[in-house]
Formats: C-alpha cells, sequence, structure tokens
C-alpha cells in the first residue's frame, strides 16, 4: 500500500532494498503455496538467503510478511514453521473473502484504464492455456499476477490491504486440493470468466464471476472439514 511511514531519522530505505524484499516475498510465497516448503518445515534465513541468492534482511523482511498473512509462524526460540492447514479457519475466511472480493470485481471492471482491460484479457487467456497445458505452476503465477491486478485496478487502498492477509492462505489450500482432486481446468476457467467480465467493464457480471469462484472454492473447502 502506499501508506506514509514515519520518520525515524533513520537512513531512507532504498529502492533496491524493497525490490529485493519483493522478489523474496513472491519466491517464498510461491515456494509456499505450491508446497515445495511444507506444513511444520521449519525455515531457515541463512538456508533461504542462499537458495534464492538474496541477502538475510530482505528475506527476513519477506517472512515478516508472510507471517502477518498466516502463511509462517513466528516462534520463539524455535524459528520460523511454515503454518498448518486450518479448514475451518479457512471458511471463516470465505465469509469475508466473498464479500471483499465481489466488490473488488465489480470495482476493478469500472475503474480499470483501458491497458488495464487489455492486461485482464491476456490473463485470461493465458490462464485456460496454462489450464489446457496442464501447468499449475504456471496457473499459480498467473494467479497471483490477476490477485494483484484487481488489487490495483479496483481502486481501494482498504479492500486490496484486507484481501492481501487472504490471498496466500487461500492460494495454497486450492494447491493442496489441485494436488489431490486435479481441477486446473475448473478453477483456471472460473478466474478467467472475472478476468474477462473485469476487461469488458461489466460489474455485475464480474461480480457474478467472483461469487461463483466463490461457491466453487467453499464447496471444496467444506469437503475438506475432515482432513
Amino acid at each position: 500500500m502506499n501508506a506514509v511511514e514515519p520518520s525515524t531519522g533513520a537512513e531512507p530505505r532504498k529502492e533496491s532494498d524493497r525490490s529485493l524484499t519483493d522478489r523474496a516475498y513472491v519466491a517464498l510465497e510461491e515456494m509456499i503455496c505450491t508446497l515445495r516448503l511444507e506444513p511444520g518445515e521449519v525455515l531457515s534465513e541463512g538456508a533461504l538467503s542462499e537458495t534464492l541468492g538474496i541477502g538475510r534482511t530482505p528475506v527476513r523482511e519477506a517472512l515478516q510478511r508472510l507471517a502477518r498473512e498466516g502463511l509462517v509462524t513466528v516462534l520463539p526460540r524455535r524459528g520460523v514453521l511454515v503454518s498448518e492447514f486450518n479448514v475451518k479457519k479457512q471458511l471463516r475466511m470465505l465469509e469475508v473473502r466473498r464479500e471483499l472480493e465481489r466488490l473488488m470485481a465489480r470495482s476493478a471492471a469500472s475503474r480499470a484504464t483501458d491497458e488495464e482491460r487489455m492486461r485482464f484479457e491476456t490473463v485470461a487467456r493465458a490462464m485456460r492455456e496454462s489450464a489446457e497445458a496442464g501447468d499449475d505452476i504456471g496457473f499459480m503465477r498467473l494467479d497471483h499476477e490477476f490477485n494483484v491486478l484487481v488489487s490495483q485496478t479496483n481502486r481501494n487502498e482498504f479492500a486490496a490491504e484486507a484481501i492481501s492477509l487472504m490471498a496466500g492462505l487461500s492460494r495454497r489450500f486450492w494447491f493442496m486440493h489441485h494436488r489431490q482432486a486435479g481441477d486446473l481446468s475448473m478453477i483456471a476457467r472460473l478466474h478467467a470468466h472475472i478476468a474477462v467480465a473485469i476487461a469488458s467493464g461489466d460489474g455485475p457480471a464480474a461480480a457474478a464471476a467472483s461469487d461463483a469462484l466463490l461457491d466453487y472454492i467453499e464447496s471444496i473447502t467444506r469437503a475438506a472439514v475432515d482432513w
């Protein structure tokens, strides 16, 4: 978000430091959401820094962001752990996520620029192609791009901030389900419908497509209560 940071008298943070933190965050979020880093796994800042080729400070800042989003847990004297799945928590989160995503999809449809609408069309097409190719990692990257684009184009920083706390947990939950059910075609199609509706400027259709996606996600979440 574009919040102004309070002055502390310290040197202003370099843009290169921000970009390194962003790079570390995107890489780690993908590794967690695609289960390369598994629930309950203990993480080492040093090992992650070496794996990513990024310094420990940006990695530490990325982990702090992931902790705020619930994907990792910081335990005193034990380190950082990848958070476990909690299906009941997912259901509570969906109650909030449904309302936010409906609002954001409708707002994005009315507020996106022509260039942004073209990007939505491109993402929709690429999502369908990733499903046809069976490329679930490619889809996950497109899903991240789609989430960022919706957050930008809905032009509501409060909604964007709130949804950012749920995106990673939702992405990881779906990937876990997909690994068992193989529903890439379904989830890609549902996302593409939202993207196309936003691209066409049809707010009601975008909200309805968002509801359809959440209906599907809620159904698979309820089916997983006994995991």
